[in-house]
């Protein structure tokens, strides 16, 4: 009877896996694949922009990581005159590689560092626009991490970190584009009707990472110039949902070729920073960084140009509440340090977490997302509990809030705090006023962003 039990089993697994759903190489049967669970159950991700960029590291009111495209492409005025100030004339780009010397990256300092942060999962750079590659390409040449530089498999170092030591998912980076690689160029001159690049360089290398390193996520970029049928990113995803190693687990985003952007694809993106501040319909994540203009790390930043801890969690908790997913970026040094100060922005937000990550992890969009009353107050939802994340603690004993309307059996109290519940009444044009008592300030259970928990509203 077991045995043929077992066999029935194996039987119904395998005819389920041979029917089972295929996509096809279109955006209708593209767009119709779930996103997988455990992307929307975990809320945080951590980008890292790591590169050759990360030798000049200097940005000019704009992005350290396109260093070159502004200095030789773009020909944009500051970057031209800091290359004249600092290096010899006939100095070149690739020049920048043998400097690329990361001696300090130790990828399980970086597993903890990224942990702490109480992220879910994280997504490295593979390859930027310079087309520079931190893995050794067989189809990058010289021009990869193995080669000039490190002298290092930085993905797979940090991908075995990761896997090793935390239970953060790994995710990679890849730019389609290179902005001066003469295959891309050509085609480009040509109005997209050659692939040469797309065929011998740009797919190669997706194909490379995936079937190497299988991420959890692919994070396409570069798609700015070329359409989607230039790039084949439908044949692509068709093959990365029905055969790859990561078919069922991976997340991909939006960023296929024009027309594609917050269309088509995996989660959208949109645009960098984007934060629509109200619901939307389809599963979204705001990019974002901790340095307010550059990806990639930036010596001539200074303090001011860092978001503060207040601000990202204002950022963090209005992305949650609208159903997004919020990738906050870090750009390490050339050598491979992760700067103090991103190191305390990650170890601060993962304090954060560990008091209020109920308010976050596995929570749903509420039908209000912020106050009306309180626009400080932003809403999550788990079960029957609705989380009322304030921004900023109330002035006076009270705090208003327009969207609950209580129950006889209504219940409020704030994560952490071992106070006991607090004392409300209903307003009269509806809401609900809590009773804040005096809390001294080595009982409040965290130092920003504190939520309320409420239980058995009418409106839950």
């Amino acid at each position: 009877m077991t045995w043929l039990y077992c066999l029935s089993a194996l039987v119904v697994l395998s005819t389920s896996f041979v029917i089972g759903k295929r996509y096809e190489p279109n955006w209708a049967s593209i767009d119709s694949r779930p996103i997988p669970a455990w992307y929307d159950e975990g809320k945080l991700g951590i980008f890292i922009h790591f590169g050759v960029f990360s030798v000049p590291s200097v940005g000019f009111n704009s992005e350290s990581e396109w260093f070159w495209n502004y200095w030789k492409n773009l020909k944009v005025p500051a970057y031209i005159d800091f290359m004249n100030k600092n290096y010899k004339p006939d100095f070149t780009y690739a020049d920048f590689a043998k400097d690329f010397t990361a001696e300090f990256f130790d990828a399980n300092k970086w597993a903890n560092i990224l942990n702490s942060s109480g992220a879910d999962y994280i997504v490295f750079t593979s390859k930027h626009g310079e087309g520079y590659t931190n893995w050794p390409s067989n189809i990058s040449f010289n021009w990869n991490s193995m080669a000039v530089g490190p002298k290092r498999d930085i993905v797979g170092e940090l991908m075995e970190a990761i896997r090793g030591k935390t239970k953060l998912h790994f995710g990679l980076y890849h730019c389609l584009y290179e902005w001066l690689h003469p295959l891309y160029l050509r085609d480009k001159e040509n109005n997209w009707q050659t692939r040469d690049f797309v065929t011998k360089k740009a797919l190669p290398g997706l194909y490379e990472i995936v079937n190497t390193y299988k991420p959890d996520i692919v994070w396409s970029d570069g798609d700015y110039e070329a359409p989607d049928t230039y790039w084949n990113s439908t044949g692509f995803l068709a093959w990365l949902y029905n055969d790859s190693p990561v078919k069922d687990i991976v997340v991909t985003n939006d960023r296929w070729g024009i027309g594609a952007n917050c269309t088509h694809g995996g989660v959208w993106t949109c645009r960098d920073r984007y934060l629509p501040g109200k619901l939307q319909t389809h599963k979204w994540v705001n990019a974002m960084t901790i340095d307010r203009q550059s990806w990639g790390y930036r010596r001539n930043a200074d303090l001011s140009q860092y978001l503060s801890i207040e601000e990202i969690l204002a950022t963090f908790v209005q992305t949650v509440s609208c159903g997004g997913n919020m990738l906050m970026n870090v750009g390490p040094q050339k050598d491979g340090i992760i700067a103090p100060i991103f190191e305390e922005r990650l170890g601060q937000l993962g304090q954060w977490l560990s008091v209020n990550g109920d308010a976050i992890r596995g929570t749903r969009p509420w039908t209000t997302q912020n106050d009306t009353l309180t626009p400080t107050v932003w809403y999550t939802k788990k079960a029957s509990i609705i989380y009322a994340i304030v921004l900023n603690w109330p002035e006076t004993d009270t705090l208003k809030l327009a969207a609950p309307v209580s129950s006889t059996s209504t219940r409020v109290a704030l994560l952490g705090y071992t106070g006991g519940q607090f004392q409300y009444q209903n307003l009269p044009t509806g809401g609900i006023e809590i009773m804040i008592p005096p809390i001294a300030i080595n009982k409040m259970p965290c130092q920003w962003a504190w939520v309320f928990t409420l239980t058995n509203l009418q409106n839950a």
